[in-house]
């Protein structure tokens, strides 16, 4: 039997086919391959994307892999879909979007957000919610309400981004409780929908889909939609997470203690408790994991930067277009360790949850234009990044979570030598590496839903790290880097 993974993601969409009896890849394909997505941006601090181009790129990527030829697609027997996290996507009583998707590093709902969190009152939102409700998914659908009264009276459900994909695959509609706390719907303590904001923002409960567990079936492959993408008929949607979540699966991190991370498109450290655990100024965030139940709490801490691959991908096109990201990374490694004085801070992408929802912007600082060259940049940069890795972390310990290891897809970043030796100098904690994709977490995940394997165990048998990156004698030196960082940092927060 093999098993489909779909990953949403910002930038493409991947898709992977997996030997449910061997766990090895047999076929990939991204759509688009030769560029990146785009973000609408209307106005400033604004991002949307489209979700039927969503849908277009899934069937692309799909078809793109099955021409492959080293599989044969009628074998293919449970679907697994990964998210970008936090997008909103709403549409009417016959499935047809009602507007693009306003999606995880859009800021438009800030203030919503932190005029609910008042309202209701910031203990009782954190306590059972476990999150204020910032600018998550509940926020922006309160600013579509407030804004755009026409298209939310035409709503008839609202839904994530992996919910939309598989509903256009099965003609079904669901949700689960880990894509219900990421959109700050959840009430922890009670066990149900939050009361309290669909009451503040006067929101209809008819609008959630039914709930169902992570790994269950959320609908049967449509006989027309199968056809077109040289499926069989029927096959069922077993698995649907937000890609933290599912990055996390994939690296086997499922049990309190375990951590996981990626420096894709965002940054993310994410770490799994066994406890409703809860930053108190929600600088960080917790969710139900895959695998929470009512019965069995697992939630997920999740730290995310915003800033992360935009600037990376920003510093290419404006210091390297010609480059590879290789090319790069190799220029950066004859740089030496501080970049000599050259500082960037990479929060150019939005409001940053772990900054207090603020909008600093990216800031370049200490430039010697005797000295500094466009490998500094490079370099400067991907520290950066390291740097506000290490200090989301030291939020994240504030409130118990104390990594040992942290285990990572070899990809993104993590694939600079530079980036990787910072990060675990910087924060002072090894990383494993592995070969770790969304789509394949989301095969892996179409399996365990499907009961294709009897336990976490079972399905990671043959996952093996491929690289253990330990502190080197830098790492002093990374700390005094760090600290400069973090002055500049403090700075310009207090706008002094």
């Amino acid at each position: 039997m093999l098993l489909l993974g779909i990953d949403i993601g910002t930038s493409s969409i991947k898709v992977a086919v997996t030997d449910a009896q061997t766990g090895q890849c047999i076929g990939t394909a991204q759509f688009p391959d030769d560029t990146e997505t785009g973000i609408i941006a209307v106005q400033s601090g604004w991002a949307e994307q489209s979700p039927e181009m969503w849908w277009q790129h899934v069937q692309q990527a799909i078809l793109k892999a099955n021409a492959s030829g080293k599989y044969n697609p009628s074998d293919i027997g449970a679907i697994g879909i990964a998210y970008q996290m936090h997008g909103l996507v709403l549409v009417d009583a016959q499935q047809q979007v009602l507007r693009n998707s306003i999606i995880w590093c859009d800021s438009r709902a800030v203030e919503i957000g932190a005029k609910a969190n008042k309202a209701i009152g910031e203990t009782k939102t954190l306590a059972h919610l476990l999150n204020a409700p910032g600018n998550f998914t509940a926020s922006k659908l309160a600013w579509v309400k407030a804004n755009e009264p026409e298209v939310y009276k035409r709503i008839d459900k609202i839904m994530l981004p992996g919910d939309f994909i598989a509903m256009k695959l099965t003609g079904e509609i669901s949700t689960s409780i880990s894509a219900l706390s990421e959109g700050i719907f959840w009430d922890f303590k009670n066990n149900q929908l939050s009361d309290d904001i669909f009451n503040y923002f006067g929101f209809d409960k008819k609008i959630i889909p039914a709930i169902q567990p992570v790994f269950s079936a959320h609908g049967n492959v449509k006989a027309a939609i199968a056809n077109s993408l040289l499926l069989q008929p029927g096959i069922p949607v077993t698995y649907k997470a937000g890609d933290q979540p599912n990055n996390a699966l994939s690296l086997n991190v499922l049990e309190p203690g375990e951590v996981a991370a990626t420096a894709g498109t965002s940054g993310v450290i994410y770490g799994v408790s066994d406890a409703l655990t809860f930053d108190p100024q929600s600088r960080v965030n917790t969710f139900a994991h895959v695998n929470y139940t009512t019965e069995k709490i697992r939630t997920g801490v999740l730290l995310c930067i915003n800033g992360t691959g935009i600037l990376n991908r920003w510093v290419k096109n404006s210091f390297s277009p010609a480059a590879d990201y290789k090319a790069m990374n190799e220029a950066a490694s004859k740089i030496p360790a501080g970049a000599e004085g050259l500082s960037i801070l990479p929060f150019g992408n939005g409001a940053e949850r772990m900054l207090g929802n603020k909008m600093i912007g990216a800031q370049m600082q200490g430039i010697d234009l005797n000295l500094h060259t466009q490998a500094h940049i490079i370099r400067a940069a991907q520290e950066g990044i390291a740097f506000s890795f290490r200090y989301g972390l030291d939020i994240m310990r504030e409130n118990g979570m104390h990594p040992k290891v942290i285990r990572a897809g070899k990809a993104n970043l993590f694939l600079s030598n530079v980036f990787a030796q910072a990060f675990v100098d910087v924060t002072n904690t090894p990383v494993e590496l592995y070969e770790c994709d969304g789509s394949v977490g989301a095969s892996v995940g179409a399996g365990m839903g499907a009961g294709v394997y009897t336990s976490a165990k079972e399905a990671f048998s043959n996952t093996k790290p491929l690289q253990l990156i330990e502190p080197s004698a830098a790492a002093s030196a990374y700390d005094g880097f760090y600290k400069q960082w973090n002055e500049i940092l403090i700075k310009q927060l207090s706008g002094s």
